[in-house]
This record gives structure tokens, sequence and C-alpha cells, in this order.
């Protein structure tokens, strides 16, 4: 009998942690090659582990709630006739245990109340010591919660991100206290509320949950609207967003459109919408300015070779961002066949893994809600996003002082400063700008 290990898969390019949600299988199960084993969530996707091997389940090294990095063993499979395999290596104590560990031992050796040194001591060693998943650390920063007020229920004590969710939801948040002196020379106003945390006294402030009115209704946070919101939480804090905005005219777009939409569907069996025109116009300025293709790698800017790009589909209460890949290889009719295909999906729940990951820039079809202005929240970690608006008639003026009604389209684009300037970004929206503009029934194919 073999023992091989089962490791958290990457579930996207940029995915470098996954949470255990839930267990599938138990010690002693029997399991067949690609059976699921676990639930896992990341700040993109919600996926499956599947097995690497059939054979029985020997050990689950993982909690539900548990966030590892990427390539972590969070099970093992005994595997039958495999005797040739090498055994696993022995296990390791992890840092937390041996944290838990040296705080009983110093606190059995406590014999006096602990002075100010002493505490400050006591949490310099546990500091050092404890480790918590970005998971929780990132949760610890967006809800101001004191970590090393909470017991967890992970191994050895360790806080996960279950334990967090918990305290969250119930709105009983520990908050980091706040240490005085016994003696204070200055006058704090009575409209100030002060936490003191003395050796005598340890006071817990929780964080006030929102108040409910009657009619309020309360809706819960599920996993999908969560994982949206952690990752535009992180797009925002870290990436420095600028922005810039280009009019187009598209009226000769909007006749040649209009005039093979219907022979289009009835040939083709799907719509020929505006936006693949939209999408095929970026593909082809990525082509031509690769920068704007381009993603921050905190020590480097990496050019993706792959024009991949990202479309967000909404639904009730989520949304999703499937790739069309290598699109600008691909012809207009292509694109919108795409187009048409990854949103029946994402309204079906039949989004795969492959159809979400890759990435490398993002254009959103927000005129079709009836936006014409707009600031995008950049698609981490891709350093753009393009808004494309509502076409609105406005009237211009063209050469010659005459006035017209024309088809006139907003592109919004939100950038990464850190990558991007404003130069190479003013060139690629023009570069747009004049293919849209050019895109007519005598000069254009859709095939």
């Amino acid at each position: 009998m073999a023992i091989q290990n089962i490791t958290m898969p990457q579930l996207g390019e940029s995915v470098t942690e996954g949470t255990i949600e839930k267990w599938l299988v138990k010690p002693g199960d029997t399991v067949k090659k690609y059976d699921p084993l676990a639930e896992v969530v990341t700040d993109k996707v919600n996926a499956e582990i599947p097995s690497s091997f059939e054979g029985v389940i020997s050990e689950l090294l993982a909690e539900e709630g548990q966030t590892l990095p990427v390539g972590a063993v969070v099970c093992s499979v005994e595997i039958a006739g495999d005797s040739e395999l090498p055994p696993p290596p022995p296990a390791k104590k992890s840092a937390v245990s041996t944290a838990i560990l040296n705080a009983g031992v110093q606190k059995k050796q406590e014999t006096q109340q602990p002075t100010t040194a002493t505490r400050e001591s006591q949490k310099t060693v546990r500091q050092d010591k404890v480790r918590y998943s970005p998971a929780v650390l990132r949760l610890a920063q967006e809800y101001e919660i004191a970590l090393d007020q909470i017991t967890g229920t992970g191994e050895g004590g360790r806080i996960t991100r279950k334990d967090l969710m918990k305290l969250i939801e119930t709105g009983n948040v520990p908050t980091p206290l706040v240490e005085t002196s016994p003696v204070v020379d200055e006058k704090v106003p009575q409209s100030v509320p002060v936490t003191t945390h003395t050796a005598q006294e340890n006071t817990k402030v929780a964080t006030p949950t929102q108040p409910m009115q009657a009619g309020d209704i309360e809706i819960p946070v599920t996993k999908v609207r969560r994982a949206i919101a952690n990752n535009m939480v992180r797009s925002v804090h870290e990436v420095p967003h600028a922005w810039m905005m280009m009019e187009v005219d598209v009226t000769d777009l909007v006749a040649f459109r209009d005039s093979i939409k219907a022979e289009f569907k009835q040939k083709e069996g799907f719509n020929i919408t505006y936006f693949a025109f939209f999408v095929k116009a970026v593909a082809q300025a990525l082509k031509e300015f690769p920068m704007m293709n381009s993603m921050w790698a905190e020590d480097k800017i990496i050019q993706k070779h792959d024009i991949n790009i990202s479309i967000a589909v909404a639904i009730d209460d989520a949304l999703f961002v499937p790739v069309i890949k290598h699109a600008d290889e691909k012809s207009i009719k292509g694109i919108a066949k795409e187009i048409h295909e990854l949103a029946g999906k994402v309204r079906a729940g039949k989004l795969s893994m492959d159809d979400i990951k890759g990435g490398t820039f993002t254009v959103n079809n927000t005129g079709a809600f009836g936006s014409v202005q707009s600031m995008g929240i950049i698609n981490y970690p891709q350093a753009a996003i393009l808004q494309v608006e509502s076409i609105v008639k406005k009237p211009v003026i063209l050469p010659g002082g005459m006035f017209a009604a024309r088809d006139i389209v907003n592109l919004c684009l939100s950038l990464d400063h850190r990558v991007l300037d404003g130069l190479v970004c003013g060139k690629f929206l023009n570069r747009v700008k004049e293919i849209l503009e050019n895109t007519n029934k005598s000069s254009t194919s859709v095939y």
C-alpha cells in the first residue's frame, strides 16, 4: 500500500490560494480518479478538487474554512498495489502548534499579575509565533478585527476564515483595544468613547450591526457575492486607478450592423451585436499597443503574449467574467458567437474553469443598461478595463459648419497607473476610435 497526497490546485492564472468550503469525503471513503473531494472557494471562482488517484481516503489534512496556498497538501489517499511509490514525508509541527505549546508553558510559569512590559513581551512572542492565512488577514483588516482576542476552531486553535465569518455575521467582532496609562493628564471630552485596557480589566467592544427597521429585508451575502466583494476591495486598495474617456462617432457602424442583423440572425442562429464590433476593435488595438495587455507583478511588469479579452456578464445577484481566448485571431462573427455562448453558460450556471481563466484585458458592456459614462474597477491583476457606454444620438458640427444627428458612444478606460501612463492609453483609445469610425459596409466584413 502506498500513500499519495492531494494538493490545492491553481484555480486560475492569478489565484495563489483557496479556501476549503466543504469536504465531500471522509477518511475511509473509497474514491475513483477524478471524483470530487472538496468544494473550494477563491476570489475568482467556486470549484471542486478532484482526486488524482483511485483508492481510500487516508486523512483530511485541512479543515473546512481553512485557506491554503496553491500546492499545499489537503488530504492523502491510500493506493493499493503501488508499493514502489515513495512513502509520504513525515509530518512537521506547524508554527501554530509550536506557538500554542510555548504559550501553554509560559502561562503555567506565570505566578504574578503581569506588568505592562510583560504584556508587551507576550504580545511580541505571540505575534512572532502565530501565522494567519491571507484570507484571515484580509478579513481582519477589512472589519478591524482583533485577532489576538479570538480563539480559533482550527487545528491547534488556529483562526480560520469560517471563525471570522461567524463573528461578522453575528456582529460580535472584537476590535483592537486601546491601552491607557493609569494617570491621565489630558481631559477627554465626554462625547468621545474610550476603551481602557489594563492588567485588571480586559474590555471587548463589538462592532455595532446595522439597525433594522420595520419593512427592511436582510439579504444574506452569498459565496459568489463575497468573492466579488473581496476582489473589488483588493483592486481598489492595491491598484492606483486613473481614468480616461473618449467620444467616438459610430454612425457608420450602426448603419452597417442594422443593415445585416436580420439576415445574420437567420443564417447563423444568433444576434450580431454592437458589442462584438467593440471587442474586435479592442483586440486589434491591443495587438498594436501590447503594453495595454500587461500585468503588475511587484518587481516586474508582465506583458502577456495572448490577447484574451474578459467580458463582464451580470445575472440577478452576481457578476461573472468569462474570457474570449485569442480574440485578435477571431472574426467579428466568431467573437459574436463566443459572446452568445458564454452569456448562455453564465445564465445556465454551466460556466467552467477554462471559461474564466487567462483573461488579460476586460471590456464591459455598460451601455446595455443605458449608462453613458462610468468608471470601472480594474479586474485584478489586469492593468485596464474599458467600459463601452450606450450609443446615443447627438448633434454634431460637421466639416463646413453643418449640424447633423450622429450616433456617439463614450469609451471609458480605467487604468493601473503603476503599469500604464496617459500617453500609451491615449494612443490606444485613439486607435480604437479610428477602427470603429471606419467600420462600415464597404470596408468591413464580419466573416
